[in-house]
């Protein structure tokens, strides 16, 4: 391959059979690096098993001259990880990219949510975010250089109907990346997220009721899984060794540097607070600078570009 910017390292990108996770990996390839492409196979609601993701996107990274090996298990087991991490040092002598991509949807009303459907969501999502990033974390220490790229939501930075778990889950990652990010950088580890605009088959069950969200949906079908994948590969490559504990957003054609909680208004009393106060002077002080009940579809108005 002709392209050198991720030329000698290996990358390990969790659910990469399908959708964004794919196009990462192929292009990560393409640029050099040598890739696990980690794969259950389940359904989007993270049911059942299939290698064949995996493999067919092995054999794509082959046939256009990269190297690569499939992984077929499960993010949310904590040992599954590091077998992982261990099958590309032992593949491939090394690890210096891990994104984190594996994702399942169970999305339902809060008030019809079950246990299970929270469990699964947040053990995928969050735990599975861990399980990977923490396996990987002795060898990153140990040769002091690393990068992770872990995916978020704006479901979860902004809010959504009927993704409570997903949300919870979407958003615990930044914190965990935030996290990563000051603990590991005296290791010169750098991590940041990504929150993508991306047509895939997670998102491919949005229900239609009307013709306002037909509209909306073929608009989102303008947004490929392709589109996310440049500034994964980018934010891995050592010229971008700078950039950490970031979050990022892509939409087609545009790249968003997203907010990270800071106040934004404040109020005081010399004598303290009452509940009394906090209604009378607090409450009514702040309500000015209060956030609306904003759905993503919200704050991203505009159509894609």
């Amino acid at each position: 391959m002709s392209d050198t910017l991720l030329e000698g390292k290996v990358a390990i990108v969790t659910g990469a059979g399908r959708g964004i996770g794919r196009e990462i990996a192929i292009l990560m390839a393409s640029r050099g690096a040598k890739v696990i492409v980690n794969d259950l196979g389940g359904s989007e609601k993270g049911e059942g098993a299939d290698d064949s993701p995996a493999e067919e996107v092995v054999r794509a990274i082959a046939d256009a001259g990269g190297e690569a090996q499939a992984n077929f298990d499960s993010v949310s087991s904590y040992d599954a990880a590091v077998k992982m991490v261990g099958q590309a040092v032992d593949a491939f002598g090394r690890l210096d990219i891990i994104v984190n991509n594996a994702g399942i949807l169970r999305d339902v009303i809060f008030h019809k949510m079950t246990e299970q459907d929270w469990d699964s969501v947040i053990s995928v999502h969050l735990k599975g975010s861990f399980n990977v990033s923490r396996a990987a974390a002795p060898i990153f220490r140990n040769q002091e250089s690393g990068c992770y790229v872990h995916m978020t939501s704006t479901s979860g930075l902004i809010g959504n109907f009927g993704q409570a778990n997903y949300a919870a889950a979407k958003l615990g990652i930044v914190g965990l990346s935030k996290s990563i990010a000051l603990d590991m950088s005296r290791f010169n580890v750098r991590s940041n997220c990504i929150s993508p605009f991306a047509w895939s088959r997670l998102i491919g069950t949005i229900r239609v009721d009307d013709e306002q969200q037909k509209a909306r949906v073929e608009k989102m079908k303008q947004m490929t899984p392709a589109k996310i994948a440049p500034l994964a590969v980018g934010l891995a490559a050592d010229t971008a060794k700078d950039v950490t504990g970031q979050i990022f957003a892509v939409r087609n054609n545009e790249i968003f540097l997203m907010g990270q909680s800071r106040p934004i208004r404040s109020s005081h009393r010399g004598e303290g607070w009452t509940p009394e106060t906090v209604i009378e002077h607090a409450l009514p002080a702040m309500k000015p600078s209060f956030y609306g009940l904003d759905r993503s579809a919200d704050v991203f108005s505009w159509d894609p570009v």
